[in-house]
C-alpha cells in the first residue's frame, strides 16, 4: 500500500513535468505574472470608474454651494442690510411721523427724496408717506418718477413715463371706468401699506386744519 502511495505521487509530479515541457500549459511563474497583471488592470479600472464617480460628486457639491452662495448674495445681504444690527438706518426710521396736512402741487413736489429724505405722493387725492420704500420711490427706484407727483395717472394707465405726468391738476375726467377702478384698486393698497398724511388741494381750494386728534386717530387706524 505504501508503494502505491508512492507511484500514484510519482506519477502526478511527473505528468507536471511533462505538460510544462512541451508547452502545452504556463508555468506557475507565469500563470501567476498574469494573474498580477491582470489585477492591476481591474485595479486601474477600479480606481478610474471611483475617480469618475467622485469627480461627479465634487462637482454636483460646488454647484449646491454656487446656488446657496448666489441666493445668499440676493436676498442674506439684503436681510443684513434691513436688520437692527446693521448700524444704519432707513430715511423712514429716522424721521418722524408726519403730522398731517393737505398739500398743493408746489408744496408735493417738494417730497421728491432729491431736496428731503422724506418721499410723498398723491394717488387719487390722497396723499402718501412712502419714505419707506424709498428703494421703488427713491430717486433711483424703479418708481421714483412718482416721487412728490400725482401717481393716479401712471399708475392707471400702466405708464412710467413723463407722459403720465402733469404740472396742472389732474381731475382724471379722461380715464375710463376700467382705469378709475384701478386707480381706486391702487388707493386702498396704499392706504394698507403707507402713512397716509392727508389730501391733494385741487386749485384754489384751501387745506384743512387737522387736530392732534385726528392725526393721532388716523395714526392709529393705519397701524
Amino acid at each position: 500500500m505504501a508503494a502505491g502511495d508512492g507511484d500514484v505521487k510519482l506519477g502526478t509530479l511527473g505528468s507536471g513535468s511533462e505538460s510544462s515541457s512541451d508547452g502545452s500549459s504556463g508555468s506557475p511563474g507565469s500563470a501567476g505574472a498574469t494573474a498580477e497583471g491582470g489585477g492591476w488592470v481591474a485595479a486601474a479600472l477600479a480606481l478610474l470608474t471611483g475617480g469618475g464617480e467622485m469627480l461627479l460628486n465634487v462637482a454636483l457639491v460646488a454647484l449646491v454651494l454656487l446656488g446657496a452662495y448666489r441666493l445668499w448674495v440676493r436676498w442674506g445681504r439684503r436681510g443684513l442690510g434691513a436688520g437692527a444690527g446693521s448700524g444704519e438706518e432707513s430715511p423712514a426710521a429716522a424721521l418722524p411721523r408726519m403730522k398731517k396736512r393737505d398739500f398743493s402741487l408746489e408744496q408735493l413736489r417738494q417730497y421728491d427724496g432729491s431736496r428731503t429724505p422724506r418721499i410723498l405722493l398723491a394717488v387719487n387725492g390722497k396723499v402718501f408717506d412712502v419714505t419707506k420704500g424709498s428703494k421703488f420711490y427713491g430717486p433711483a427706484g424703479p418708481y421714483g418718477i412718482f416721487a412728490g407727483r400725482d401717481a393716479s395717472r401712471g399708475l392707471a394707465t400702466f405708464c412710467l413715463d413723463k407722459d403720465a405726468l402733469k404740472d396742472e391738476y389732474d381731475d382724471l375726467s379722461d380715464l375710463n371706468a376700467v382705469q378709475m377702478e384701478s386707480v381706486r384698486e391702487w388707493e386702498m393698497q396704499f392706504k394698507e401699506k403707507y402713512d397716509y398724511v392727508g389730501r391733494l388741494l385741487k386749485p384754489g381750494e384751501e387745506p384743512s386744519e387737522y387736530t392732534d386728534e385726528e392725526d393721532t386717530k388716523d395714526h392709529n387706524k393705519q397701524d
